[in-house]
């Protein structure tokens, strides 16, 4: 007898599988992880502990992990806008660092006007600077076809590039010894804190955009005609729906929420632009968006994780762990989950059969 494995697609995704998909890729990111720590030479499990002490273990450390996790959270819920409608919106890193320059222009232009006035200005320009470098891939996009893929991840080293040639020339503090930094932005263009923490109010403004996102995709037309796109473009077409339209809208939202994230970046963290603002967040919320299965809630809740991660690979390094090992459980965890979508669309059937 040869026993045979094979995939059955599922008639509809199974609730069960959509819970412990991103579940199980966790575990098994953090089973290989392990391999490479004891390839390192290091322990896997006292390292995993050093690293849940650094980021949980402590109030201080608690909030340092929300600290991490506001601008994952706002990324993460920009660039699941776009994936929602099959839009690849690789490009939040480029429009993070398009919000912050917007931002820091208007702080660095304005920064005697009343706070609530230049708080105000700046997310604005932070959303329009993002939005507006989401809607060049938008309309290439809905007018010629062009892969939005591609534009937004060279876009990408454009704004990246752009920040550098302002902080690294014009713009750059003729205080900072010649570091990369603008001049520190006024008291006025400080984000408010939560308490003594440096938790600041740019984690309201993600969970409230999170509760509008939610029930825009649920209860409005608009969310219902962003699921029909997504699920077919003809069908669209054929029930109605202006396919290029929303294709541009929602590119527009989704580059201006990731440019609130950087607005967010360097009013409440840094106070002043430089070189490297964002880390990476425009492309680990990729992993929090697919990991929180595209609903708003889920994001905020793996935004948080994804923080807790961030901040528990920094304490890991005061006992010799590289910062690398965290990048390379990042990828590990998009791998397997990307993995694990074959089991939300299959299942596994084995049958026997007899040898010839």
């Amino acid at each position: 007898m040869v026993l045979r494995i094979r995939l059955i697609r599922r008639e509809q995704e199974s609730a069960v599988a959509r819970m412990t998909v991103p579940v199980l890729s966790v575990l098994m990111a953090l089973l290989f992880g392990g391999l490479f720590l004891f390839i390192y030479g290091a322990e896997a499990g006292e390292t995993y502990i050093k690293m849940y002490q650094g980021a949980l273990g402590t109030s201080y450390a608690f909030s340092e992990t929300l600290v991490k996790a506001i601008p994952l959270m706002l990324a993460g819920l920009a660039v699941s806008l776009a994936f929602r409608m099959k839009l690849w919106n690789i490009g939040a890193e480029g429009q993070i660092y398009m919000g912050a320059f917007a931002a820091s222009g208007i702080a660095l232009s304005w920064g005697n006007q009343p706070a609530w006035f230049l708080i105000t200005v700046m997310l604005l320009a932070g959303f329009l600077a993002g939005g507006l470098w989401g809607l060049i891939t938008g309309v290439l996009r809905a007018r010629w076809g062009v892969n939005e893929t591609i534009t937004t991840l060279l876009l990408n080293y454009v704004a990246i590039l752009w920040v550098d040639s302002l902080v690294f020339g014009p713009w750059r503090d003729p205080q900072s010894l010649g570091f990369p930094l603008t001049p520190r932005f006024s008291m006025n263009a400080y984000l408010p804190t939560l308490g003594d923490s440096r938790v600041h109010i740019g984690l309201l403004i993600a969970l409230l955009i999170a509760i509008i996102f939610y029930y825009l995709l649920n209860y409005t037309r608009w969310g219902y005609e962003i699921k029909v796109i997504g699920e077919s473009h003809l069908a669209a077409r054929y029930a109605g729906i202006n396919v290029p339209r929303n294709i541009m809208l929602v590119m527009l939202i989704s580059g201006g929420i990731a440019g609130i994230a950087g607005m967010i970046e360097v009013t409440g963290i840094t106070h002043r632009l430089q070189s490297g603002i964002s880390p990476g967040y425009g492309y680990t919320a990729i992993i929090v968006a697919w990991l929180g299965r595209l609903n708003p809630f889920a994001i905020i809740v793996v935004a948080f994780l994804m923080g807790a991660l961030l901040v528990g690979g920094f304490a890991a390094q005061s006992s010799g762990i590289p910062f690398s090992i965290v990048l390379i459980l990042q990828g590990l965890i998009l791998f397997f989950l990307l993995a694990g979508e074959i089991f939300l669309k299959y299942r596994l059937k084995l049958s026997r059969r007899a040898a010839e």
